[in-house]
């Protein structure tokens, strides 16, 4: 007899109580993530027929171009989870600043906060190729009962207790995790549901991928330099194969069930990387993690970083765990 295929929303509640702070507010906060996930998939997928790709006209706190579908998936994901009066605060890559939310019945009653990059990748939305959403949950660590403040956003990694990504791609997928592995959810367009497809994802402790935008190599310090070349190396099991997308989710993704690394590492025009910590690095770094990979900024554990700013960039190495030690060894031989 076939086994019964579980939702996403199934699975969040039976795993719920092997969570510790298990009061069905971080089920709900997951679950109005899934809704938002929804809505913004929905547009993504009709980008092409909708004028709704192309740039915004705005610049965003990055110093980047917005592209509308930027715009529209910020304004989704905000909206739905205030509707949903389960956050105390929201930061967005696309925001200055972070939102403060107050409970509609209750003084600044609950206890999460979430930080998020609502659309990773846009730039890739008007040539159809696979972009994503990365979010990150915090528990505050200021009173409940207070309004939020910056100290709640500027936790380090390690004290997250929800991460996860959105692949809006040949098909979308929601993959999450509360500290107790990485699960994989496919979304089935005909009725609307995520369905687990991929329990207990891993990365292969080895792999045969690299990851790197290759036209910044005159930019890279040495010791991605050299990495780069002995990923190409004609010797034991190399070459490897090179593969970057240039959508943090898609490569990450990609990597997680092939095998490889992804590097985004300082250069001479980004010196401190381009990648955000709280909205990209931290939450990948979790997942990372918790498949049994690693992430690391060349040196340290991206996990053990201490944020100063809400929009904080950092080198950023991720992937199979063998191959980032090795990269990790020729940035310290450099």
């Amino acid at each position: 007899m076939s086994q019964k295929i579980q939702t996403l929303g199934e699975f969040i509640i039976e795993n719920q109580t092997s969570f510790k702070y298990s009061s069905g507010e971080l089920s709900s906060l997951l679950n109005s993530i899934r809704l938002a996930a929804k809505i913004v998939n929905h547009d993504v997928n009709k980008a092409g027929l909708v004028d709704i790709i192309g740039a915004a006209g705005e610049i965003n706190v990055q110093g980047e171009n917005q592209q509308k579908l930027d715009v529209y998936a910020n304004e989704k994901f905000i909206q739905t989870l205030i509707k949903r009066n389960i956050v105390c605060g929201i930061a967005s890559e696309e925001e200055d600043d972070f939102i403060s939310v107050n409970s509609q019945d209750e003084n600044h009653q609950n206890k999460y906060v979430v930080l998020i990059d609502p659309l990773d990748g846009s730039s890739n939305i008007d040539v159809n190729v696979s972009v994503g959403t990365i979010f990150s949950i915090y528990r505050r660590i200021t009173p409940v009962g207070t309004p939020v403040t910056l100290q709640d956003f500027l936790q380090k990694g390690n004290k997250q207790v929800a991460a996860g990504y959105i692949v809006y791609g040949t098909s979308t997928m929601l993959v999450y995790t509360t500290g107790d592995g990485v699960n994989g959810f496919t979304l089935n367009p005909a009725i609307g549901s995520f369905y687990l497809s991929h329990p207990n994802m891993e990365f292969p402790e080895d792999g045969h991928i690299y990851s790197v935008n290759e036209g910044n190599y005159l930019q890279f310090p040495q010791g991605i330099k050299s990495y780069i070349k002995y990923c190409q190396k004609d010797e034991e099991d190399r070459p490897y194969t090179s593969r970057y997308i240039g959508s943090l989710v898609s490569d990450f993704h990609r990597n997680m069930i092939k095998g490889g690394i992804y590097m985004y590492p300082q250069s001479s025009k980004s010196p401190n990387g381009k990648l955000r910590l709280l909205y990209e690095c931290n939450p990948m770094a979790f997942l990372a993690e918790q498949a049994k990979g690693k992430a690391s900024d060349g040196f340290n554990r991206i996990l053990d970083i201490q944020p100063t700013e809400l929009h904080e960039r950092v080198p950023f190495i991720c992937g199979s765990k063998n191959m980032v030690e090795k990269c990790e060894e020729f940035m310290r031989e450099a």
